[in-house]
């Protein structure tokens, strides 16, 4: 068996680390804003809705700076230098932190010191993002030929290294910084940072020797524009080019409503472990932080992507494999079934319980996960086999736009969280009354989506010509 090229572990180890960063920070992001900036629920969620969104817009403007004017490799040392400067923002935000007098909390920012530099942070990690996340995931697909079949489980394999990272940072940053004082929330944004400073240093280190094309020419050098001839460069998309970019864009629409539910994690369903969820271990006599739970995820990832990546190719010698569009469904429905395990909790927490098995987290999560495999991973490789050369990096970033567009969506749907700062909140003209209700939402919205991708989706495999 063919193995991978060693470039693609230089990429799992840089992506992993930048995800320690990344997924670490946000595993407490939520947490420090309501225990340390004392912000509400509803203005948490708004914030984290617009940061997490912004994070996936920028990498259109990073990609295409990288597709013209830097190449992959500029873009990615230079996000992964901004990125980490964003994280120790965010520790001098919690060093200027002190105990309140009194329990009031707001709903708008008042600009201190610490307000300052925690916005100050944010800023340097959506630019740096923007740089780096493209770019990196481009940079997967210029280690193979064109039409090799190790593609797809290249990108598993590299998605596993995203979740590696993120299954060992919410216990270092989260352990470090969610201990129950405020102040230490400086030390799990100083490990976050240190993380990202990791990555960089592999992939500064191991970039020239091991990231290479097939015939041994330098990967991410040059800008992906200047890969094509002259003619293709300038010359207009081909009709094939331009329903195969459809394509993109019109999956890039479906998977928002995906994420949007998906990214529950860092807002409603951090708030339902931390308020809603018997976190005590008796016999030890200990309680789970809530940033805990954010490790779930990726520990499923780590143990179902390699059943993943070894089960597409068998499918495909037989047959039998999805396409990439019916591959997707399937991801929706996995999540309106993760999010129905979730209703009887709601139901038992609406009807007075104050707390119920941590259980039903675990298990949401892992049917999030199983939809997660066969639309994240699956979207990064289309993306890579549809797109034109010269707009490889550009197009990554069309479908981080998705990202963008379900972050905010699920931070403004978070806002609807019951709580008794936020009395009654509606959706679409109906109450939400409590939990159960409020979980509908997300089941009915990918259920919709689901329905409606099903009956285009062959039309979507035939504008694809013959990829899959």
């Amino acid at each position: 068996m063919t193995r991978h090229p060693k470039g693609l572990y230089i990429l799992f180890f840089t992506e992993m680390w930048e995800r320690f960063s990344y997924y670490g920070m946000r595993a407490i992001l939520s947490l420090y804003m309501i225990q340390a900036l004392l912000f509400n629920t509803v203005f948490t969620s708004t914030i984290y809705g617009y940061y997490t969104g912004l994070v996936y817009l920028t990498p259109l403007l990073g990609g295409y700076i990288a597709d013209r004017y830097w190449g992959n490799r500029k873009s990615i040392v230079t996000g992964g230098i901004l990125m980490a400067l964003g994280q120790f923002s965010l520790a001098l935000s919690s060093y200027f932190y002190t105990p309140a007098a009194s329990n009031i909390t707001y709903s708008a920012f008042i600009f201190n010191n610490q307000e300052i530099f925690f916005l100050i942070g944010l800023f340097l990690l959506i630019i740096g993002n923007g740089f780096f996340k493209p770019n990196i995931s481009s940079m997967v697909g210029y280690l193979y030929p064109q039409n090799d079949k190790k593609r797809d489980s290249a990108f598993t394999i590299f998605y596993m290294g995203i979740n590696l990272g993120a299954l060992i940072s919410p216990f270092i940053v989260g352990g470090l910084g969610n201990t129950g004082n405020p102040a230490d929330f400086m030390y799990g944004f100083l490990a976050a940072g240190v993380g990202m400073i990791i990555g960089l240093i592999i992939f500064i280190l191991g970039k020239n020797k091991y990231l290479v094309t097939p015939e041994g020419e330098s990967v991410g050098s040059t800008p992906s524009h200047k890969m094509e001839s002259n003619i293709n460069c300038n010359g207009p998309l081909t009709m094939i080019e331009k329903q195969r970019i459809a394509v993109i864009f019109i999956l890039a629409f479906f998977v928002i409503f995906f994420w949007a539910a998906f990214e529950q994690a860092g807002v409603s369903l951090t708030y339902f472990a931390e308020f809603s969820v018997d976190r005590t271990i008796s016999s030890l006599n200990y309680i789970i932080p809530a940033s805990f739970f954010q490790s779930i995820n990726p520990l499923f990832i780590l143990l179902i992507a390699p059943i993943f990546a070894t089960m597409w190719p068998k499918l495909r010698e037989r047959g039998f494999e999805p396409s990439i569009p019916l591959k997707m469904i399937i991801g929706l429905l996995l999540l309106c079934l993760a999010f129905m395990v979730l209703l009887p909790a709601a139901m038992m927490i609406d009807a007075g319980n104050s707390g119920v098995s941590p259980l039903y987290l675990v298990a949401v999560y892992f049917m999030m996960t199983l939809g997660e495999l066969c639309i994240s991973p699956i979207g990064l490789s289309m993306v890579s086999k549809l797109s034109p050369i010269r707009f490889s990096c550009l197009m990554m970033g069309v479908w981080f736009l998705s990202s963008a567009a379900s972050n905010i969506i699920a931070g403004l749907l978070s806002t609807l969280y019951p709580s008794p700062s936020n009395p009654i909140p509606t959706f679409l003209g109906m109450q939400i009354h409590g939990l159960t209700s409020f979980f509908m939402i997300f089941i009915v919205m990918a259920a919709i989506a689901a329905v409606i991708l099903l009956i285009i989706s062959k039309k979507l495999t035939k504008m694809m010509h013959g990829i899959y």
